[in-house]
């Protein structure tokens, strides 16, 4: 279902789970996509324990093969000129959750996802935030019924420490993407995460 096809992937600062993310480019790839990265500014410039900016997108762009996206100029074209079937934004952070749910376009993921719905292509979301189940809890129902926006089916990571959050299962990245094309939610949407 996606040979032949391109695919945006948006990476957002959810800095623990790139180890999850960055292996599911290969899976697109094996999948027949071409896979285009589009990066925030938080992800180019913080340096955590996971990892700095500059080793992040070295390592994205050896798996892609192509060169990230960091400007919102260099994300508008996706658009009018060089559209994408998919736009995956995985990890999305509850602050770009936040911002997409309003129409805020201050990002280079934001602005591909706001230039991919804008030729009728679905959007997918991969979520990771603490405050899934608090304070953006809305901002999800919001977003489940936007026209043309899926999710990477989620669920709770850790109930009893962190009751709020909701993470994506990665692993699940491709199937959802081909759902998502055929302008289906991949189901279920809410899952159970294996204990670790």
């Amino acid at each position: 279902m996606l040979q032949g096809k391109r695919i945006g992937l948006g990476i957002t600062a959810s800095h623990c789970t790139y180890e999850e993310v960055i292996p599911m480019i290969d899976s697109l790839k094996d999948a027949g996509a071409t896979v285009v990265p589009v990066i925030t500014h938080s992800v180019l410039t913080a340096a955590t324990r996971f990892g700095t900016g500059e080793e992040w997108i070295e390592r994205i762009e050896k798996a892609t093969g192509e060169k990230v996206i960091s400007t919102i100029v260099g994300a508008e074209p996706f658009g009018p000129s060089t559209p994408v079937d998919c736009m995956i934004i995985a990890p999305i952070t509850g602050n770009s959750l936040s911002k997409f749910a309003n129409a805020a376009t201050d990002s280079p993921v934001l602005m591909a996802a706001k230039a991919t719905l804008r030729n009728g292509s679905p959007v997918l979301l991969g979520i990771s935030t603490n405050d899934a189940l608090g304070l953006n809890g809305p901002n999800i129902m919001k977003l489940l019924n936007m026209k043309n926006v899926f999710f990477i089916p989620f669920g709770q990571d850790d109930p009893f420490k962190k009751p709020n959050s909701l993470i994506s299962d990665f692993t699940r990245m491709v199937p959802a993407a081909e759902a998502a094309i055929r302008k289906e939610q991949l189901q279920p949407l809410l899952i159970i995460h294996e204990e670790k």
